[in-house]
């Protein structure tokens, strides 16, 4: 059985990037599916989920420069999950941003009618003790 080919370390070589020294590209191509799998059977939607794998091979080849891990499919399912969280966390903190700017009121004029006489009647109101009534009405009234 032929070995896979170990390509050297660099950022771009030719306009292309590299894989670290001593990975075996084969091992990593054959990674990538499992950490998908794995990543799917978690409950991530299939597109982030290969978004998170992608950011996870692109860590990678920071962090394996100068060694490799004991278990690259570990290292990279652990590394994929936690980008996955970071997207999900970073999507659902925009939606609730969207949420909240759509649903707040226009500034301006808070109200076209006019609520005096609304409250006015509120004033009058049958539980309120006289004396409650007089002091209300008279608050509103006179501010």
């Amino acid at each position: 059985m032929a070995r896979a080919a170990k390509v050297h370390v660099g950022p771009l070589v030719s306009g292309r990037l590299t894989t670290p020294v001593g990975v075996d590209t084969s091992l990593l191509r054959s990674s990538v599916p499992k950490v998908l799998a794995v990543l799917v059977r978690r409950g991530a939607d299939f597109a982030t989920a290969e978004d998170a794998v992608q950011e996870a091979l692109i860590k990678a080849l920071g962090a394996w420069e100068r060694t490799e891990p004991d278990d690259l499919t570990a290292w990279l399912t652990t590394v994929a999950w936690r980008s996955y969280l970071d997207l999900v966390r970073s999507q659902s903190a925009r939606s609730d941003r969207e949420r909240r700017v759509a649903t707040e009121p226009q500034p301006g004029d808070a109200s076209g009618a006019d609520d005096t006489l609304a409250l006015y009647f509120l004033c009058a109101h049958p539980v309120l003790s006289p004396a409650s009534a007089v002091a209300l009405t008279l608050r509103a009234v006179g501010g």
